[in-house]
């Protein structure tokens, strides 16, 4: 079954967005009676029929109704510092909410070589990822926030599970994988720009309550880490 994204989903009859309905009619030619899965991002999956097959504002029913959520019993916060180039920074958007991730936060460190992302542009990668991946969530994307900013707000959690991987010499650092409770609730792991985390802000991570993990033995690119990362995460809880 097609499976599309329709974050306002009101009634049981509705109209679908202008672009998901130019696809469904002239790209994929449905017509009425055909049966399709819509995902509302926020955690529920549709089971609808199109009763008008119009090209700007197809209508549909709403035939069953699925609570799905995430199918996880904790929250993965991935804060990863943007990449030099876009392209690599999208991919990792692509393959986390393929993967599993709740909420994503471009970090601008020191060594950072790009301060900005283009955030429509990340929406619509997750919004494909989402479709491709069939999932019933969309995770937050949030605006570039600064390392220190960002330390002050998660220092507060203290009921959440913070790390930072870095690729400096550390005796504290320990694998991830080990390192994960097995009753964690929420994850929060910090990933830095090509040029690693400073010394100073892996030391004011640290005293924001992030534990110093090690990836493995190879030295990973941003957006490589950032996945294996969100990978091992997902592997320890499922």
């Amino acid at each position: 079954m097609r499976f599309f994204y329709t974050p306002e989903i009101e009634g049981d009859v509705f109209q679908l967005p202008k672009d998901e309905s130019r696809h469904i009619i002239q790209v994929l030619r449905l017509k009425e009676q055909d049966t399709l899965m819509l995902s509302d991002g926020k955690g529920c999956l549709y089971e609808a029929e199109i009763l008008e097959a119009h090209p700007k504002n197809c209508t549909v029913k709403i035939i069953t109704k699925h609570q799905v959520g995430t199918a996880r019993n904790y929250q993965l916060h991935m804060v990863v510092a943007p990449t030099k180039t876009n392209d690599r920074f999208e991919f990792f958007i692509e393959k986390a909410v393929e993967i599993g991730v709740d909420r994503i936060t471009p970090v601008i460190c020191e060594h950072s070589e790009r301060k900005n992302n283009k955030s429509e542009r990340l929406l619509r990668v997750a919004v494909s990822a989402l479709k491709q991946s069939r999932k019933a969530v969309l995770p937050i994307i949030d605006e570039p926030i600064g390392l220190n900013q960002l330390l002050e707000e998660i220092a507060e959690k203290n009921d959440a599970q913070k790390f930072i991987a870095h690729c400096e010499e550390d005796d504290e650092k320990l694998s991830l994988y080990n390192q994960l409770s097995e009753d964690a609730s929420s994850v929060i792991l910090l990933i830095g720009p090509e040029g690693d985390f400073s010394p100073e802000e892996i030391k004011q991570a640290k005293k924001a309550g992030c534990l110093p993990v090690s990836l493995g033995k190879s030295r990973l690119r941003t957006e490589t880490a950032a996945i294996a990362a969100c990978h091992t995460v997902n592997l320890k809880y499922e």
